[in-house]
C-alpha cells in the first residue's frame, strides 16, 4: 500500500454516499485505512452502502473497512472506537459527516412556523450531538497521534440558508469546532469545520435535465443553480487529505474553512480538473432567478 497517508487510520461517519463517501474515497486514494460508518448495508431509494464505499476505497489504494453503526446509539459509537484501538492502536483522522439530508430536504425554504420541532431533533441529534459523541470517544486516540477532527458544516452557519433550524444546527457545529479546539489547544490535535459548496450528491443526481439539457436546482429563497457548476463529493475529500498532510494545519484549528478556498491555497482541484466557485455570490444563478442568499448541502 502506497500513498501519503499509508500509515494513517481514519473514520468517516455517514459515508455510504454523498460527501462522506467522497471523503472516504479520497482518504483511500491517499493510502489510508478508512473506517466507513453508516446504517446502510443494502441499497435503498438512493444508491450506496458502507460496504460499497469501503470496497472502492480499497480499490483506490487504501484499506476500506465497512462498519455498520447507527450514530444515534452511543454504545455503538463507543464500540467503534474500542474496535479501532484494539485492532490498530491508533486513530489519526475523524471526519464527522453523518447527517440526515433527506429529512432536512423536506423543510427547504420554509419559515420556522412551518418547520415542526421534530425537524430540530433530526438536525441536532444526527448532525450535532452525533459529532460530539464521536469526538468524545475518539479524543484519547487522537491526542496520542496528534490527529485531525473535521466537522462537515456549511456557510449556513454564517447567514440564512434553507431554514432557521438548518442554520442554527450548522452554527452549533462551528461552535463545537471552536470549543473542541479550545480544549485541545494543549495537544497537537487540529479541529476544523469544512464548508463545501453545492455538492452533486446522489440526491442531487436525481434532478433530471431540462429541455436544454441542463440540470438546474432551485433552492427556495436562494436561487436556481446549474449543477454543472457543483462540486463532486470527492472535492471536499481532497480538502481533508490536504489538511491531514499540511505542515501549517495547526494554524487553522478552531475555525471554519471553505473547500474552494483550501483548494486555492493548497493547489488541488476537483477530480475533473475544475476549480469550483468559492463564494455564494459567485455561483451562477439561472437567468431570471432570484439572487442567492447562500449555499449548502441540500
Amino acid at each position: 500500500m502506497n500513498g501519503i497517508l499509508a500509515d494513517r487510520v481514519a473514520v468517516v461517519t455517514g459515508a455510504s454516499r454523498g460527501i462522506g463517501k467522497g471523503i472516504a474515497l479520497e482518504l483511500g486514494a491517499a493510502g489510508a485505512t478508512v473506517y466507513v460508518t453508516g446504517r446502510t448495508d443494502a441499497p435503498g431509494r438512493l444508491p450506496g452502502t458502507v460496504a460499497e464505499t469501503a470496497a472502492r476505497a480499497t480499490e483506490l489504494g487504501g484499506v476500506g473497512i465497512p462498519y455498520i453503526c447507527d450514530h444515534r446509539h452511543d454504545a455503538a459509537v463507543a464500540e467503534l472506537f474500542a474496535t479501532i484501538r484494539r485492532d490498530h492502536g491508533r486513530l489519526d483522522i475523524l471526519v464527522n459527516n453523518v447527517y440526515n439530508s433527506p429529512a432536512s430536504a423536506r423543510w427547504l425554504g420554509k419559515p420556522f412556523w412551518e418547520v415542526p420541532p421534530r425537524a430540530w431533533d433530526e438536525s441536532f441529534d444526527i448532525g450535532v450531538r452525533s459529532h460530539y459523541v464521536a469526538a468524545f470517544h475518539a479524543a484519547p486516540l487522537l491526542i496520542e497521534s496528534g490527529g485531525l477532527i473535521v466537522n462537515i458544516s456549511s456557510p449556513g452557519a454564517e447567514h440564512y440558508t434553507h431554514n432557521a433550524v438548518y442554520g442554527v444546527a450548522k452554527a452549533a457545529v462551528d461552535r463545537l469546532t471552536a470549543d473542541l479546539a479550545h480544549d485541545l489547544a494543549p495537544t497537537d490535535v487540529t479541529v476544523v469545520s469544512l464548508w463545501p459548496g453545492i455538492v452533486n450528491t446522489e440526491l442531487l443526481q436525481m434532478v433530471p435535465p431540462g429541455p436544454d439539457g441542463r440540470r438546474l436546482i432551485t433552492l427556495p429563497g436562494e436561487g436556481t443553480f446549474d449543477l454543472a457548476d457543483a462540486e463532486t463529493p470527492r472535492f471536499p475529500g481532497r480538502a481533508v487529505v490536504a489538511l491531514a498532510t499540511a505542515p501549517d494545519r495547526r494554524t487553522r484549528t478552531g475555525k471554519p474553512w471553505r473547500v474552494a478556498h483550501l483548494a486555492a491555497e493548497y493547489g488541488f482541484t476537483d477530480i475533473d480538473g475544475r476549480m469550483p466557485l468559492a463564494e455564494p455570490e459567485e455561483l451562477r444563478p439561472h437567468p431570471g432567478s432570484a439572487a442567492p442568499n447562500g449555499q449548502g448541502r441540500a
